[in-house]
């Protein structure tokens, strides 16, 4: 074999872009579904379709809380195959959410954690943040993992709690809405079927067939920007916070990102001119020149996987359309700065989850589920408006943004006041629910901090949401005589009254300024309940047996004839 010092660059370059074996996906069989040859349709409760993250978490949820669903996906393995590590950064709140479902500790061990971040304009630093800061939550700011792997550990957990129905090789052919419910056409390798679904989720993605079907209108646009994505692993090692430059450079003045992953990948986000050709920008070849003309002609590396990608935005009008809810990229489809995207169809999950849960354990009725786009559908608008200013920052569309981003940059270099402007991404974030008949104070997320009960024993609040479907009620310090009078006028309301301090006899936490602070709440008699999803539904300054039952029938959409 010639030696690299014979060869031309190019032939040399092109030597060394060699790339890693694939990622090895698990598989799982398809089972003919009992449906098959039935000349009348079978009723289900809940059908989800869709295993991707939102329909898994949604499934996940469910089986969490005791209640049964059947999980229809047209594929038999997880993530795309081809070795693509799509979405990759898990924020906080999905981060609590997989605490609450069993399965963060896998995530936690797999994945690279991180909270620091530094932007950079050419070579100078501009910005950094650090995302720790006033967090008291368990979980860090950020995991970074490929989605696959999230995919593969929700179906292991869903498997292990077996209250699921996962049918793997099930393409939903044909959806109608009926009065009562939702029928659908599957097609199998063994032949096909029809089944009913009370309640029909869409998980299947941002070209959902079931919208199309139902003529619901995504109120699509897509954008010029391109990018391209080179998956790396180097021999060498390189600094494991989040890198952004906003011209950088070694890509002709163009954004880059830079992550690292589990497995020693790297994900290195280029931008590319609106008019590149994409085949040509992710030959192996010109990946390669961009990696050496960004860390040198010396560093090792291999190729996991290379791709272009531009990115498009839609919004439903509502996300449930009779008996059919959208969840994730079916119901909201944002640019992926700040990982916004798959983080809130996690969240669309939880939100929809317990309410389903409710409903399907006849604890309350349908109008509870109106609540999921009240909440969900103004949370996905905020962040296609933060993504969107987050898409003109990096790619300005006209000489005035190109100025201000420029004088942006150039103040963040001098001044800390300017540096909260450079906006190469907002990080993923709960968001807040605005005041609505069911929540009149509104409702912000609660963190998943660290407790202990009175014996020393140590909690989470996830691991206390985790135990049933429920609302929380965190009362501070009441009497013994409060105490009982509550637990006897509420016996019926999926309510778990739990003490902070004092001696109530109710089983009680230990005091802690922490928890008080983050609540906004502390004085005795005071009392905060918080949702199944682990929002704060309302604040209760004197609370009392009717005041306290009173918020849960509200949470709950419920009155006194169906507490």
């Amino acid at each position: 074999m010639p030696s690299p010092n014979s060869r031309t660059r190019c032939r040399r370059d092109m030597e060394n872009f060699a790339f890693a074996p694939a990622y090895e996906l698990p598989v799982w069989p398809f089972t003919p579904p009992p449906e098959l040859g039935s000349t009348k349709p079978v009723r289900h409760p809940i059908v989800i379709v869709g295993a991707g993250p939102s329909g898994l978490t949604l499934a996940c949820d469910l089986a969490q809380r005791g209640v049964h669903a059947v999980l229809l996906d047209e594929d038999d393995t997880v993530g795309v195959r081809g070795a693509s590590s799509r979405g990759i950064c898990y924020a906080q709140k999905s981060l609590e959410i997989f605490e609450r479902l069993g399965i963060y500790e896998r995530i936690a061990a797999k994945g690279v954690t991180w909270s620091f971040g530094r932007t950079f304009s050419g070579e100078q630093e501009v910005y950094n943040f650090n995302l720790q800061a006033n967090s008291v939550s368990r979980q860090p700011p950020f995991i970074n993992l490929q989605q696959f792997y999230v995919e593969w550990f929700l179906v292991d957990r869903i498997l292990e709690l077996g209250l699921t129905d996962v049918r793997w090789k099930n393409r939903v052919t044909r959806v109608e809405q009926l009065a009562d419910g939702v029928r659908l056409d599957v097609e199998t390798p063994a032949g096909s079927y029809t089944i009913e679904a009370d309640r029909l989720i869409d998980a299947t993605g941002a070209n959902s067939p079931i919208r199309t079907q139902l003529g619901i209108d995504a109120h699509s646009s897509r954008s010029t920007d391109r990018w391209c994505i080179s998956d790396v692993r180097f021999k060498k090692p390189l600094p494991t916070e989040r890198w952004t430059w906003v011209d950088a450079p070694f890509n002709e003045g163009r954004g880059v990102w830079q992550h690292l992953m589990a497995d020693g990948v790297w994900r290195i986000d280029y931008q590319m001119p609106e008019d590149c050709d994409t085949a040509h920008i992710s030959k192996p070849e010109v990946a390669g020149a961009r990696l050496r003309e960004q860390l040198g002609p010396d560093v090792e590396f291999e190729f996991v996987w290379i791709g272009p990608y531009g990115y498009r935005d839609h919004l439903l009008d509502s996300f449930r359309h009779g008996r059919v809810f959208f969840i994730g990229d079916a119901a909201h489809v944002v640019s992926p700065f700040g990982a916004r995207g798959g983080n809130s169809g996690i969240q669309d999950a939880a939100n929809l989850g317990w309410k389903l849960a409710l409903v399907a354990q006849g604890k309350t009725d349908d109008a509870l589920l109106d609540s999921y786009d009240a909440e969900r559908q103004p949370a996905a608008k905020q962040n296609l408006q933060v993504t969107s200013r987050s898409a003109r920052f990096l790619a300005p569309r006209s000489p005035a943004e190109h100025t201000l981003r420029r004088a942006v940059v150039a103040l963040a270099a001098r001044h800390p006041f300017a540096r909260a402007l450079v906006n190469t991404g907002r990080m993923s974030a709960a968001n807040d629910y605005p005041p609505a008949p069911l929540l009149p104070e509104g409702a912000r997320s609660v963190q998943n901090l660290s407790l202990r009960w009175t014996d020393g024993r140590e909690t989470t609040l996830m691991q206390l949401l985790s135990e049933g479907t429920e609302c929380i009620g965190l009362w501070f310090a009441p009497t013994r005589e409060q105490a009982q009078a509550a637990l006897d006028a509420m016996a019926s309301l999926p309510l778990r009254l739990l003490a902070v301090g004092g001696d109530s006899g109710l089983p009680t936490l230990q005091a802690d300024d922490r928890l008080a602070s983050h609540l906004c709440a502390g004085d005795a008699g005071s009392l905060v309940l918080v949702r199944p999803d682990a929002y704060r539904a309302a604040a209760l300054a004197n609370a009392t047996p009717e005041a306290i039952a009173s918020a849960v029938r509200t949470v709950l959409a419920a009155n006194e004839r169906n507490p």
